[in-house]
Protein backbone atom coordinates (compact mmCIF):
# COMPACT_ATOMS: atom_id res chain seq x y z
CA UNK A 1 0.00 0.00 0.00
CA UNK A 2 0.98 3.37 -0.94
CA UNK A 3 1.32 6.98 0.97
CA UNK A 4 0.13 10.50 0.13
CA UNK A 5 1.52 12.52 2.52
CA UNK A 6 0.87 16.18 4.05
CA UNK A 7 -1.48 18.73 3.44
CA UNK A 8 0.14 20.89 0.62
CA UNK A 9 -2.28 24.17 -0.27
CA UNK A 10 -0.99 24.69 -3.61
CA UNK A 11 -2.25 23.07 -7.19
CA UNK A 12 -4.36 20.06 -6.92
CA UNK A 13 -4.13 16.93 -9.19
CA UNK A 14 -7.46 17.80 -11.28
CA UNK A 15 -10.27 15.42 -11.22
CA UNK A 16 -13.73 15.14 -11.92
CA UNK A 17 -16.29 13.05 -9.66
CA UNK A 18 -18.34 10.73 -11.46
CA UNK A 19 -20.17 8.73 -9.41
CA UNK A 20 -20.81 10.00 -5.37
CA UNK A 21 -22.09 7.37 -2.67
CA UNK A 22 -22.38 7.19 0.91
CA UNK A 23 -19.58 5.04 1.21
CA UNK A 24 -17.15 6.42 -1.41
CA UNK A 25 -16.74 8.57 -4.81
CA UNK A 26 -15.14 7.55 -8.07
CA UNK A 27 -12.91 10.10 -9.22
CA UNK A 28 -11.86 10.24 -13.20
CA UNK A 29 -8.37 12.10 -13.14
CA UNK A 30 -6.81 13.78 -15.96
CA UNK A 31 -3.84 13.09 -17.94
CA UNK A 32 -0.65 14.79 -15.86
CA UNK A 33 3.21 14.05 -15.92
CA UNK A 34 4.82 13.23 -12.88
CA UNK A 35 8.14 13.45 -11.57
CA UNK A 36 9.22 9.82 -9.54
CA UNK A 37 11.85 8.29 -8.03
CA UNK A 38 12.42 4.47 -6.92
CA UNK A 39 14.08 3.51 -3.88
CA UNK A 40 14.75 0.65 -0.87
CA UNK A 41 14.01 2.33 1.91
CA UNK A 42 16.89 0.87 3.65
CA UNK A 43 18.94 3.61 2.07
CA UNK A 44 17.10 5.95 4.10
CA UNK A 45 17.09 4.03 7.62
CA UNK A 46 14.22 2.14 6.68
CA UNK A 47 12.25 5.37 5.89
CA UNK A 48 9.51 4.24 3.37
CA UNK A 49 8.80 8.44 2.73
CA UNK A 50 12.95 8.99 2.18
CA UNK A 51 12.46 10.18 -1.36
CA UNK A 52 10.64 12.71 -0.97
CA UNK A 53 13.98 14.97 -0.46
CA UNK A 54 15.64 13.95 -4.20
CA UNK A 55 12.10 15.21 -5.47
CA UNK A 56 11.70 18.09 -3.31
CA UNK A 57 15.50 19.35 -4.87
CA UNK A 58 14.48 18.60 -8.15
CA UNK A 59 11.17 21.03 -7.88
CA UNK A 60 13.42 23.38 -5.96
CA UNK A 61 11.28 23.58 -2.79
CA UNK A 62 14.65 23.82 -0.59
CA UNK A 63 17.40 25.24 -2.17
CA UNK A 64 18.65 25.51 -5.47
CA UNK A 65 16.80 23.58 -7.74
CA UNK A 66 18.03 20.18 -9.02
CA UNK A 67 17.17 20.67 -12.88
CA UNK A 68 19.01 22.08 -15.87
CA UNK A 69 15.90 24.75 -17.02
CA UNK A 70 17.36 28.17 -16.38
CA UNK A 71 13.91 29.55 -15.25
CA UNK A 72 12.24 29.95 -12.24
CA UNK A 73 8.53 29.62 -11.65
CA UNK A 74 7.78 31.20 -8.06
CA UNK A 75 5.59 28.11 -5.98
CA UNK A 76 2.38 29.93 -5.64
CA UNK A 77 -0.68 28.67 -6.71
CA UNK A 78 -3.21 29.23 -8.49
CA UNK A 79 -1.18 32.05 -10.66
CA UNK A 80 2.63 30.95 -11.13
CA UNK A 81 4.98 33.75 -11.86
CA UNK A 82 8.41 33.82 -13.72
CA UNK A 83 11.01 35.70 -13.81
CA UNK A 84 14.27 34.74 -15.42
CA UNK A 85 17.73 33.74 -13.52
CA UNK A 86 20.46 32.59 -15.29
CA UNK A 87 21.76 29.85 -14.35
CA UNK A 88 19.76 28.96 -11.13
CA UNK A 89 17.29 25.88 -12.46
CA UNK A 90 13.47 25.74 -12.67
CA UNK A 91 11.16 26.02 -9.37
CA UNK A 92 8.32 23.97 -10.32
CA UNK A 93 5.21 24.43 -8.46
CA UNK A 94 4.54 21.40 -5.54
CA UNK A 95 0.79 19.87 -6.75
CA UNK A 96 -0.70 17.28 -4.29
CA UNK A 97 -1.25 14.59 -4.31
CA UNK A 98 2.59 13.23 -3.68
CA UNK A 99 2.27 9.97 -4.46
CA UNK A 100 4.39 7.27 -2.31
CA UNK A 101 3.56 3.40 -4.25
CA UNK A 102 5.25 0.20 -2.93
CA UNK A 103 6.19 -2.53 -5.09
CA UNK A 104 7.50 -6.29 -4.67
CA UNK A 105 11.03 -5.88 -5.68
CA UNK A 106 14.05 -6.67 -4.04
CA UNK A 107 15.79 -4.41 -1.71
CA UNK A 108 19.45 -4.05 -1.40
CA UNK A 109 21.72 -7.24 -1.07
CA UNK A 110 18.75 -9.59 -2.29
CA UNK A 111 16.48 -8.75 0.80
CA UNK A 112 12.93 -9.51 -0.28
CA UNK A 113 11.40 -7.98 2.58
CA UNK A 114 12.53 -4.83 2.11
CA UNK A 115 10.00 -3.68 -0.54
CA UNK A 116 10.83 -0.80 -3.26
CA UNK A 117 8.96 2.42 -3.03
CA UNK A 118 8.53 4.79 -5.74
CA UNK A 119 7.04 8.48 -4.83
CA UNK A 120 5.59 10.34 -7.60
CA UNK A 121 5.18 14.75 -7.59
CA UNK A 122 2.51 15.22 -9.81
CA UNK A 123 4.03 18.26 -11.69
CA UNK A 124 1.55 21.54 -12.61
CA UNK A 125 -0.37 21.25 -15.30
CA UNK A 126 1.68 23.60 -16.89
CA UNK A 127 3.76 20.58 -18.32
CA UNK A 128 1.36 18.94 -20.57
CA UNK A 129 3.87 16.32 -21.88
CA UNK A 130 6.86 15.06 -20.32
CA UNK A 131 9.46 16.60 -21.96
CA UNK A 132 7.77 19.86 -21.32
CA UNK A 133 8.93 19.59 -18.02
CA UNK A 134 12.52 20.27 -16.48
CA UNK A 135 15.49 18.20 -17.16
CA UNK A 136 16.54 16.59 -13.32
CA UNK A 137 19.92 16.83 -12.64
CA UNK A 138 19.83 14.04 -10.18
CA UNK A 139 19.63 11.06 -12.38
CA UNK A 140 17.35 8.82 -10.11
CA UNK A 141 14.21 11.56 -10.90
CA UNK A 142 12.16 9.93 -13.84
CA UNK A 143 10.13 12.34 -16.06
CA UNK A 144 6.95 10.71 -17.55
CA UNK A 145 3.31 11.07 -18.26
CA UNK A 146 0.55 9.25 -16.59
CA UNK A 147 -2.60 8.54 -19.03
CA UNK A 148 -6.01 9.50 -17.07
CA UNK A 149 -7.05 7.29 -14.49
CA UNK A 150 -10.21 6.61 -12.62
CA UNK A 151 -9.94 5.98 -8.61
CA UNK A 152 -12.61 4.70 -5.91
CA UNK A 153 -11.90 7.17 -2.98
CA UNK A 154 -13.14 7.53 0.85
CA UNK A 155 -12.45 10.56 3.45
CA UNK A 156 -12.16 9.53 6.98
CA UNK A 157 -10.93 12.16 9.87
CA UNK A 158 -8.98 11.42 12.84
CA UNK A 159 -5.73 9.97 13.14
CA UNK A 160 -4.14 7.92 10.19
CA UNK A 161 -2.13 5.09 11.62
CA UNK A 162 -1.02 2.11 10.27
CA UNK A 163 -4.12 -0.25 11.37
CA UNK A 164 -7.11 2.19 10.42
CA UNK A 165 -5.69 2.78 6.66
CA UNK A 166 -6.21 -0.96 6.55
CA UNK A 167 -9.33 -1.22 7.79
CA UNK A 168 -10.62 1.88 5.33
CA UNK A 169 -8.38 0.09 2.34
CA UNK A 170 -10.03 -3.28 2.97
CA UNK A 171 -13.65 -0.98 4.03
CA UNK A 172 -13.63 0.90 0.16
CA UNK A 173 -12.25 -2.31 -1.43
CA UNK A 174 -15.22 -4.43 -0.35
CA UNK A 175 -17.65 -1.90 -1.50
CA UNK A 176 -15.98 -1.15 -4.58
CA UNK A 177 -16.38 -4.85 -6.05
CA UNK A 178 -19.56 -5.26 -4.54
CA UNK A 179 -20.94 -2.25 -6.82
CA UNK A 180 -19.07 -4.28 -9.77
CA UNK A 181 -15.80 -2.29 -9.97
CA UNK A 182 -12.81 -4.03 -10.64
CA UNK A 183 -9.32 -3.25 -8.72
CA UNK A 184 -6.61 -2.68 -11.34
CA UNK A 185 -3.46 -1.39 -9.27
CA UNK A 186 -1.76 0.02 -6.12
CA UNK A 187 -3.55 1.50 -3.47
CA UNK A 188 -2.60 4.82 -1.87
CA UNK A 189 -3.51 7.19 0.82
CA UNK A 190 -3.48 10.67 1.53
CA UNK A 191 -2.83 11.45 4.98
CA UNK A 192 -3.11 14.82 6.33
CA UNK A 193 -0.40 15.32 9.42
CA UNK A 194 -2.30 18.70 9.84
CA UNK A 195 -5.07 19.94 12.43
CA UNK A 196 -7.85 19.48 9.85
CA UNK A 197 -6.48 15.76 9.48
CA UNK A 198 -9.06 15.20 6.56
CA UNK A 199 -7.46 11.80 4.80
CA UNK A 200 -8.21 9.74 1.91
CA UNK A 201 -7.94 6.44 0.56
CA UNK A 202 -7.65 6.13 -3.56
CA UNK A 203 -8.08 2.46 -5.23
CA UNK A 204 -7.37 2.50 -9.39
CA UNK A 205 -10.52 0.56 -10.72
CA UNK A 206 -11.99 0.31 -13.84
Amino acid sequence: MGLVFGKISVETAKYEVIKSTSEYEIRKYAPSVVAEVTYDPSQFKGNKDGGFMILANYIGAVGKPQNTKPEKIAMTAPVITKDSVGGDGETIAMTAPVVTKEGGGEGEEGNKNNKMVTMQFVLPAVYGKAEEAPKPTDERVVIREEGERKYGVVKFGGVASEQVVREKVEELRESLEKDGFKVVGEVQSSLDNSCVQTNEVMIPVE
